[in-house]
């Protein structure tokens, strides 16, 4: 992608909104200037230009938080970017994963309280990819009030956990409901998620096997 390609808004910039690689989950809004894309392609890692402080700026920097780019590209108008980026660290200067952490499901329930930001709706492609987040934290939780430590802490378990569990959304699919089946399968992939952890691997890695498969 060459500067010449973009449509940049008569002050100089372009809006570029910004993708986990992984997990699809957007991660936030921030703005190029033609040096801030050219600095982004020569190095590989998100610079941007910020408009309240008028000066270039390379995410991660200070904090450590820098976004290698997988993958840019531009809308069909050429005046907005999509930068797919695989994350070091949180997006958010507050620490959250990603800038858009607040907000509520929609229609919202006018009878219903306001609901805290970290017990939010997730949409179905955020489930997983929060799970992973949980399970490395539980990583350094005590085993004897975390489930989930207990099992990294024995990773032969966890082995047999996943067949124990395979075995009951099978049995559930020829004579339970749809919602046994549901629960059954949920219980699978939370399994089968903390034995990738325990490997050092991620649900990213079998996707991108069944990416290469479909070629």
């Amino acid at each position: 992608m060459q500067a010449q390609e973009v449509n940049f808004s008569p002050d100089g910039l372009v809006p570029c909104i910004v993708q986990d690689w992984s997990s699809g989950e957007v991660l936030t809004l921030a703005y190029m200037n033609a040096d801030a894309l050219a600095l982004t392609q020569q190095t590989g890692e998100m610079h941007f230009f910020s408009r309240s402080r008028q000066e270039l700026w390379h995410k991660g920097a200070s904090s450590g938080n820098v976004q290698r780019l997988r993958a840019l590209r531009y809308d069909c108008d050429a005046d907005a970017l999509l930068a797919l980026v695989t994350p070091a660290g949180p997006a958010c200067h507050t620490g959250e994963h990603t800038c858009f952490y607040r907000g509520e499901p929609w229609p919202a329930a006018p009878a219903a309280p306001a609901a805290p930001a970290q017990a939010r709706s997730q949409a179905p492609f955020e489930v997983l990819p929060a799970l992973e987040r949980t399970i490395a934290a539980r990583r350094e939780a005590d085993p004897q009030v975390s489930y989930t430590a207990a099992l990294l802490a024995e990773p032969g378990r966890i082995g047999e956990k996943v067949q124990e569990e395979a075995e009951e959304v099978a049995r559930a699919a020829r004579e339970e409901s749809d919602e046994r089946v549901s629960n059954e399968a949920a219980d699978v992939l939370y399994h089968l998620s903390v034995l990738l952890a325990s490997r050092s691997l991620s649900l990213a890695d079998a996707a991108r096997v069944l990416d290469e498969r479909r070629r």
